[in-house]
């Protein structure tokens, strides 16, 4: 393979004017005639110009995760998340600070940018803010203006939910729901609960008697379902609203007697690992959590290193898995 070396002696110059003028540097100055020979020499000996890749800068970035360790456990959604990150940020290199509402614009100087994951406050965001980082929002968009955001597509979610409970036959559709509060004490809106009464008051099928809302906890999907089942008011079909919860429905009705799908259909909601596992294999909306997490820091290092200035936000699909715990009634 030619070398600069070669098509310097070739052309009776430097090797450094062959380099300048192979590199289009306009700031040379030689006759056109010398830049016309160079490149020609260069053609005819096949000479090939190596591109030099930038080093890729090794980035630092924080991780501010809103909810306990406790909780993660007790709900492996944010769990498969925070591993997506953390394995991608060592897939690239990068080094992770763990952040928290006890650090400063001083102590997280040193990091290029933060992914969050979680709910978050009003006072939550401020503090945020007043970090000045670049910053990502998995599972929250509190300000699409300010930061970048990953969120799920709950609407269609929810309607691939009761469109395939209808199209099984079933009218009497109900919903173990959530209701959790920020650290503010307020609120927290679950849009899978308002979408599903849209859809289906939109066919005239919705009934609050269907309706039981607790925590996203086993042991609350446990409970609903036999306050259901003692109200007598026990659906042929329920959307549960994770499946943590539907585990926990699934063993009420194991010890009321109850089969499923027979007596009621369940389907989930994040498609767990071990969701496929249960008895039978659990109907559920599976969500890509694995996606959301790598996709954050590609988000975050795309703004870091080219100096994004307007902000994305991103609706993750979902696919609906339809496994064995819903029966066709008609």
């Amino acid at each position: 393979m030619a070398t600069i070396k070669d098509i310097a002696a070739r052309a009776g110059v430097s090797i450094a004017t062959v380099s300048r003028v192979l590199n289009h540097d306009e700031t040379l100055n030689a006759q056109e005639e010398t830049k016309q020979r160079i490149m020609e020499i260069a053609e005819e000996l096949e000479y090939e110009v190596r591109v030099q890749k930038k080093r890729k800068k090794k980035l630092k970035i924080g991780v501010f995760c809103s909810y306990s360790p406790k909780e993660e456990l007790e709900d492996p959604y944010y769990l498969c998340i925070r591993l997506a990150i953390e394995k991608k940020l060592e897939e690239e290199g990068y080094r992770k600070q763990s952040v928290t509402l006890n650090d400063t614009a001083d102590s997280v100087g040193s990091v290029d940018g933060i992914v969050c994951l979680g709910t978050f406050s009003k006072s939550h965001i401020e503090i945020v803010s007043g970090w000045d980082k670049p910053t990502v929002f998995i599972d929250a968009n509190p300000n699409p203006l300010q930061f970048d955001s990953i969120v799920v597509d709950f609407k269609n979610a929810v309607n691939s939910i009761v469109d395939y409970f209808v199209e099984n036959g079933h009218t009497k559709i109900g919903l173990i729901g959530a209701l959790d509060c920020d650290q503010d004490g307020e609120e927290l809106q679950d849009l899978r609960k308002d979408y599903f009464q849209k859809a289906l008051e939109k066919r005239n099928l919705y009934h609050s008697e269907y309706v039981k809302i607790g925590s996203y906890h086993a042991k609350d999907g446990y409970t609903l379902l036999k306050q259901l089942y003692d109200e007598k008011h026990l659906p042929t079909a329920l959307f549960v609203a994770n499946d943590s919860m539907a585990a926990g429905a699934y063993k009420a009705a194991y010890e009321l007697g109850l089969s499923i799908p027979d007596d009621i259909s369940i389907i989930g909601f994040n498609d767990i690992p071990n969701a496929k596992y249960m008895i039978p294999p659990l109907t559920t909306v599976r969500l890509y959590m694995e996606f959301m997490g790598e996709y954050a820091v590609q988000l975050l290092e795309e703004r870091i290193t080219q100096g994004r200035d307007i902000c994305v936000n991103v609706v993750v699909p979902t696919k609906l898995y339809v496994r064995d715990s819903v029966r066709n009634i008609f």
